[in-house]
C-alpha cells in the first residue's frame, strides 16, 4: 500500500479520472449559490445538484472533483471520535446520464488496488451492498472481490426527500484486530456496531429512481437520465494511506495540533480532545470566512460563531487565555495552500476576522460570569435562563456548570436540554422542506433544438421550436406556458439581472412575456401569458422586447460596475463583490466591508460614478477564452462558475469584468448615479442600493418634496412657498418666549429671595443661610444667591436645590468679613457634598457640586454649622 501525502492523494484521484474521460471542475464555495434548502456545501454532488435534478445540461457528462465541505449537525461529537469532523473535503466521481453501475465498480476497484495509485491490500477491503441490489454484488465479484468481503446491509439505500434515489454501496477498509478489543470481527460491520477497525472510506450511489411521497420504494420509476454519485473521504484515506492512529495525525491535522503544543506548552497526548476541537474548528473557520462568510448571530455566521468559541473554551482547558486561534490560520494556509492558493490573499483578511470575534468572547466570558451569578436564585440556576447563557450571551454550557459546580450551586439540566430541544425543533421547522433535488423533466432534458439569443433590441421574427406547460412538451399553447424560439432577443434572468419583459404577436395570435429562464439545454424558455390566439410549433412571431425597460436595467447594470470600481478606489481592496440584483427600478450591489461607510465616503464614491458617466466612456464587449480573459484582469465573482468562452465588459480603464448581461454603449447613457442607502445585511457585508437616469431624478425629487411637506406640516405653513416666512416667525417668537422666561426667572428668584432673606440668622458676627430650594437647578440657585447677598454684607450662603433628574445640585457664596474670618466656599461645598453621597467644589468666595442622597437633608441642615470650618 502507498504511502501518500493529502496533496498526492488529491492529485492521484484527479489525475486517474481524468484519464477516464472525466473533466476535472474546481470544487465550488462552501457557501451554496441560489440553493435556499442548504446551510453549506457539505457533499461534493451538493455543488453539482443543478446538473442531477436536470434544470442545468453540464459540458462533460462525467465529472470530477474534490470539493470542500462543511457539515455541522454533530458539532458536539467532534473530537470525541477519531473521524467526525466539521470541515472536510470529499473526493468525487460522477455521471450524468453516462456510465453506470458496472463501470462505477470497475473504476473504484482499479483506483482502490491498483499498485499504480493507492495500492490498497484486497485483503483489507469489504463493501457493503443493499440486499437487493444483486448487480452490485455480481460486479464486486467479476471485479475480484471475495464473496465473504460483501455484506448486505438494509440501509445502503440513498435517500432525501423527493427526488433521485437509489441504492447505494460503502467500501470500507479493515485496520484489523489491534482497534477491535472484543474480537467480533466482521460481525461489527454485519451488525452495523460503532467500531475503530472498519472505516469508511468511499459512497457509490446509484442514483436510478425517482422518489415520490406515498409511493413505496418498490414502485418507485426509473429515471430518464441515471446518474452516479460518489464520495470517498480525503481524511480517512490519508489516515489509512498514512497509517495513522486517527485522522488528526495525518499531514492534514498535526501541524496545526504542533502549533497548539507551542502556544500552550501540553503535549497533545495529555488531552487529545482538546487539540482535535481546535484543529478541526479553525480549518472550518478559515475555510468559510475564505469564501465570504461572516460570523454572525445567524444561519452560517451563528455556526461559525459556535466553532470558534468552542474552540476558544478548549484553548481555556489548555490554559491559553489570550486570543491564540487567529495565529493558527498561516498553519492552515501552509498546510493547504497548494490545491487552495487563493487562502493565500484572503490570510490577513482571515486572521483580522478571527482576532477580533476572540476579542469580543473574551468580553463575552468575564460579562457572562456576572450574568450568571445575577440569575442564580435561592442557590440554583434554571434550565432557561442556563440557556439563555449559552444562545442570547454565547456563554459555553460547559463554563456555566464548572462555575457553578466550583461554587457549589444546582442547576436544572434537564430543563436546558429541554430548551435546547425545542431551540433544534424550531430550525429543523423553519428549513426548508424542499430539501431534495427538484423532479426531473424529462421533456425538457431531451430537448436538444438549438436556439440563439442575439443582445440586440429591436423586434426580430422568430419561429416557435418547443412548446411545453409545466415542463411537459405539447403542440400545442392555448393557454399560459412556455415557449422557446429559434432565436430570440430577451434577455433570461442570471447573474443578478432580472429577465427582459415584452410582447410576441403574429396576424392570429398575442401574448405577454412575464420572465424568460434558461432550460437545462441552455435555451431561453419564455413564460407567456396568451392574449388571444393560440401558439403551435413552426408558428412564426414578431418578438418585441419592453426597450425603455430593458434601456432603464442597462443603466443601473453598467453604474454597478462603476460602482465597483469607485468603492474599491474609496475603501480599498479588500472590497469584492458578494452579490447583486439588477431591475429596472433599482440595484443592489452587495460587497465586503469592516464598517459602516462615512457620509464622505458615500459622496466620493458617488461622485467618482458621476464623473466617469460625464467622461463618456465607451464601452466594450469581448467575447474570449476565459485565461486571456484573465490576463486582461477582467473580474469575476468569486461564486462563480464560468466556462472555457467568456464574455468581458469593459469602461476604458475604469471597469473590466466577467457578464453576460445587457449593458450601455457609453457611460454618458447613464445620465445620472445616486447613492440611496447603504446599509449592512450580514457581518462584515454591505448593501449599496443605487438609481439612475430618471430613477435617481424621480427619487432626489420625492425625497424634496417629502422633505418639503414635513417642513409644511411641522411649522404649520398652507404651503412650501411660506414655509421661510413661518420659520421666521417662530424664531421671533422663540426669541420673545426667551426673554419673557427670563424675566419672569428674575421675578420668582426675587420674590424666593425675599421669602429665604427671612430665614437669615446671625453666626459669628457675620450673616448664615442654608437652605433647601425645591425645583431649583444649578442656575437658579445661582440668581437666588445673588439676589440675597445683594442685600447683606457679610455672608455665607449654602443653598440646596433639586433639579429632577434626582441629582441635588450645591451652591455656597462666602463674602465679606466672612473671607477674612477664614471660611472656605469650596470647603463647604465638598464636605456637604461627601455627605449627600456626591461631589463638588470651587474657590473660597463661590463653589458647587452635587449631591445623590435626598433621605440625608433633614439630618444635613442639624449638622451643617459644625462644617463650617
Amino acid at each position: 500500500m502507498k504511502k501518500l501525502s493529502s496533496k498526492e492523494i488529491r492529485n492521484t484521484w484527479l489525475n486517474f479520472f481524468k484519464s477516464k474521460g472525466h473533466k476535472v471542475e474546481q470544487g465550488s464555495s462552501l457557501i451554496p449559490h441560489n440553493d435556499p434548502t442548504l446551510l453549506w456545501i457539505n457533499s461534493g454532488v451538493a455543488a453539482l445538484k443543478k446538473y442531477f435534478d436536470g434544470s442545468e445540461i453540464p459540458s462533460s457528462r462525467r465529472i470530477t472533483n474534490v470539493q470542500r465541505s462543511i457539515r455541522t449537525n454533530d458539532i458536539e461529537n467532534v473530537g470525541h471520535t477519531a473521524r467526525h469532523h466539521t470541515f472536510f473535503e470529499m473526493l468525487g466521481n460522477f455521471s450524468i446520464g453516462d456510465y453506470f453501475r458496472k463501470e462505477a465498480i470497475a473504476f473504484a476497484y482499479e483506483i482502490l488496488m491498483s499498485e499504480e495509485y493507492f495500492g490498497m491490500p484486497k485483503d483489507k477491503v469489504y463493501i457493503t451492498y443493499h440486499p437487493t441490489d444483486q448487480e452490485t454484488r455480481k460486479y464486486w465479484i467479476e471485479q475480484g472481490v471475495s464473496d465473504d468481503h460483501l455484506i448486505p446491509l438494509e440501509h445502503n439505500f440513498w435517500q432525501i426527500g423527493e427526488g433521485p434515489c437509489g441504492p447505494n454501496t460503502e467500501v470500507f477498509f479493515d485496520r484489523g484486530e489491534k482497534y477491535d478489543p472484543d474480537h467480533l470481527g466482521i460481525r461489527l460491520l454485519a451488525e452495523e456496531i460503532e467500531n475503530d477497525r472498519y472505516i469508511e472510506i468511499w459512497g457509490i450511489v446509484f442514483s436510478q429512481y425517482n422518489a415520490v411521497e406515498g409511493v413505496k420504494r418498490e414502485d418507485y420509476k426509473e429515471l430518464p437520465s441515471k446518474n452516479i454519485d460518489t464520495g470517498a473521504g480525503l481524511e480517512r484515506i490519508a489516515c489509512i494511506l498514512q497509517g495513522t492512529e486517527t485522522n488528526f495525525e495525518t499531514d492534514l491535522f498535526l501541524p496545526i495540533i504542533q502549533k497548539v503544543e507551542e502556544l500552550s506548552g501540553h503535549k497533545y497526548h495529555e488531552n487529545e480532545m482538546a487539540f482535535r476541537v481546535i484543529a478541526d474548528h479553525v480549518r472550518a473557520c478559515t475555510f468559510a470566512l475564505a469564501d465570504g462568510e461572516m460570523f454572525s448571530n445567524e444561519g452560517r455566521g451563528y455556526v461559525l460563531r459556535r466553532l470558534l468559541r468552542r474552540a476558544e473554551r478548549y484553548g481555556r482547558k489548555l490554559g491559553i487565555t489570550n486570543p491564540f486561534i487567529y495565529t493558527l490560520v498561516p498553519t492552515v494556509k501552509d498546510i493547504m495552500h497548494d490545491f487552495y492558493p487563493y487562502l493565500d490573499n484572503k490570510e490577513d483578511f482571515i486572521m483580522k476576522m478571527i482576532k477580533a470575534e476572540e476579542e469580543k468572547f473574551l468580553k463575552t466570558l468575564a460579562n457572562g460570569e456576572v450574568m450568571l451569578h445575577k440569575m442564580i436564585k435561592n442557590g440554583e440556576l434554571s434550565g432557561e435562563d442556563m440557556f439563555k447563557l449559552y444562545d442570547t450571551y454565547g456563554f459555553p454550557k460547559e463554563l456555566t456548570i464548572e462555575i457553578l459546580e466550583e461554587e457549589g450551586i444546582k442547576y436544572d439540566l434537564e430543563g436546558f436540554e429541554k430548551e435546547m430541544q425545542a431551540q433544534k425543533e424550531r430550525a429543523r421547522k423553519a428549513r426548508s422542506d424542499a430539501q431534495s433535488m427538484n423532479k426531473q423533466s424529462k421533456d425538457l432534458l431531451d430537448f436538444k433544438e438549438k436556439s440563439t439569443f442575439t443582445y440586440g433590441s429591436k423586434p426580430i421574427k422568430a419561429k416557435v421550436i418547443g412548446c411545453f406547460l409545466d415542463g411537459n412538451k405539447v403542440d400545442s399553447l392555448s393557454q399560459n406556458g412556455e415557449v422557446i424560439f429559434d432565436q430570440t432577443i430577451f434577455y433570461a434572468e442570471s447573474g443578478g439581472q432580472v429577465s427582459d419583459t415584452g410582447e410576441i404577436k403574429n396576424d392570429d395570435t398575442a401574448m405577454k412575456v412575464t420572465a424568460v429562464n434558461k432550460a437545462p439545454n441552455g435555451q431561453f424558455l419564455h413564460s407567456v401569458e396568451l392574449y388571444y390566439g393560440e401558439v403551435k410549433v413552426g408558428d412564426e412571431f414578431v418578438l418585441t422586447i419592453d426597450e425603455e425597460r430593458r434601456r432603464r436595467i442597462m443603466r443601473n447594470h453598467s453604474s454597478v460596475h462603476l460602482l465597483q470600481s469607485a468603492l474599491i478606489e474609496v475603501l480599498g481592496d479588500h472590497v469584492s463583490q458578494h452579490g447583486s440584483y439588477v431591475d429596472d427600478e433599482l440595484a443592489h450591489f452587495d460587497f465586503s466591508h469592516y464598517q459602516r461607510m462615512t457620509p464622505e465616503e458615500i459622496k466620493q464614491v458617488e461622485d467618482k460614478v458621476n464623473l466617469w458617466i460625464s467622461q463618456a466612456i465607451p464601452g466594450k464587449v469581448d467575447v474570449l477564452p476565459i485565461e486571456e480573459a484573465k490576463k486582461m484582469g477582467a473580474k469575476a465573482l468569486f461564486n462563480d462558475k464560468y466556462g472555457d468562452i467568456v464574455r468581458v465588459v469593459s469602461f476604458g480603464d475604469v471597469s473590466n469584468e466577467f457578464c453576460g448581461g445587457t449593458h450601455v454603449s457609453n457611460t454618458q447613457d447613464i445620465g445620472m448615479f445616486l447613492i440611496e442607502s447603504e446599509e449592512s445585511i450580514a457581518a462584515g457585508i454591505r448593501r449599496m442600493t443605487i438609481r439612475t437616469s430618471y430613477g435617481a431624478y424621480r427619487h432626489l425629487f420625492l425625497k424634496k418634496d417629502a422633505l418639503i411637506n414635513r417642513l409644511v406640516d411641522m411649522v404649520g405653513a398652507t404651503s412650501g412657498s411660506e414655509v421661510p416666512q413661518r420659520v421666521k416667525s417662530l424664531i421671533n417668537e422663540k426669541d420673545e418666549y426667551k426673554k419673557n422666561n427670563e424675566n419672569l426667572s428674575m421675578r420668582l428668584a426675587n420674590i424666593i429671595g425675599d421669602t429665604l432673606l427671612n430665614k437669615v440668622e446671625d453666626y459669628d458676627g457675620v450673616k448664615f443661610l442654608a437652605s433647601f430650594v425645591p425645583n431649583q437647578n444649578r442656575e437658579s440657585l445661582f440668581s437666588l444667591s445673588n439676589s440675597i447677598k445683594d442685600k447683606v454684607k457679610d455672608y455665607i450662603i449654602i443653598l440646596v436645590g433639586e433639579d429632577g433628574s434626582g441629582n441635588l445640585p450645591l451652591l455656597a457664596i462666602v463674602g465679606g468679613e466672612a473671607l477674612n474670618k477664614g471660611y472656605h466656599a469650596g470647603m463647604i461645598v465638598r464636605k456637604v457634598a461627601m455627605y449627600l453621597n456626591g461631589s463638588g467644589g470651587g474657590r473660597p468666595d463661590s463653589a458647587s457640586g452635587a449631591g445623590k442622597d435626598k433621605s440625608k437633608l433633614d439630618s444635613l441642615f442639624n449638622e451643617i454649622k459644625g462644617m463650617l470650618k
